[in-house]
């Protein structure tokens, strides 16, 4: 399949274990997308500095590199594209350093191709997603807890200064200051910031809150609060100083 015979989104595919390599460049390319599939970090960041893709699927372990490195150098040359990190460590530190480094979600491994698949194209639609037209709701500016939240720009501010936060990120906060006050299963939180259908492990929730209270500098007094629910979810309170 040629690029003109594509959906016109691009796939960036890192993964050093060639069978792995081949598999989802072929599933990939089955789903309509342009792939390009190479084996470790320089190559990595030489295709990205060639060409836009959508979507980069970036392995951990690298012969050459980590991830982690290889995320953050993407940052830094620009890449917008959405980074979705394939990681045998699912502890949270672990977590938290691929968000850190400028990644939008994880997938553990070992995984099912169903669900990397169903997640790349999760990722896909929510990058090339087209703004809101003028004039809806979600144009407006919000200041939440001492939160500003411009959702046009897609830009998170707190106390004067820019929180870097990832798309999923970015997201997710949107989700829970859109129900400021209730209580949210993460099944709900799953389907309004992964999309309905996608399969996510909950456990990712729970990450990604953490990664989002400690990049919005949550401390006991600060304004706002993201609680756990006990056999529910999550809720974002906005508490008085």
């Amino acid at each position: 399949m040629n690029a003109s015979e594509t959906n016109g989104l691009s796939i960036l595919v890192v993964e050093d274990d060639e069978n792995l390599r081949l598999a989802l460049t072929d599933n990939l390319t089955d789903e309509g997308y342009f792939v390009e599939a190479v084996a470790g970090a320089a190559t990595a960041l030489r295709a990205a500095a060639a060409r836009e893709f959508h979507v980069v699927v970036l392995d951990i372990m690298l012969p050459d590199g980590d991830g982690y490195s290889v995320c953050r150098k993407l940052r830094e040359q620009g890449c917008t594209a959405a980074v979705l990190m394939l990681t045998a460590r699912t502890l949270e530190d672990d977590v938290v350093r691929g968000f850190d480094s400028g990644a939008d979600d994880y997938l553990a491994k070992p995984y099912r191709l169903r669900e990397l698949l169903a997640r790349v194209v999760a990722l896909a639609r929510r990058g090339s997603a087209a703004p809101p037209t003028t004039g809806t709701i979600k144009e407006k500016r919000d200041v939440v807890a001492g939160i500003a939240i411009d959702r046009k720009a897609r830009v998170v501010a707190r106390e004067g200064a820019e929180v870097d936060l990832t798309r999923t990120e970015f997201d997710l906060l949107l989700c829970l200051i859109d129900h400021v006050g209730e209580a949210m299963t993460r099944e709900a939180i799953l389907d309004s910031v992964w999309g309905k259908g996608i399969v996510v492990e909950q456990r990712t929730v729970d990450n990604f809150i953490s990664s989002l209270k400690r990049k919005l500098g949550w401390h006991d007094g600060c304004g706002f609060n993201i609680r756990a629910v006990r056999g529910i979810g999550y809720r974002f309170d906005v508490e008085r100083r």
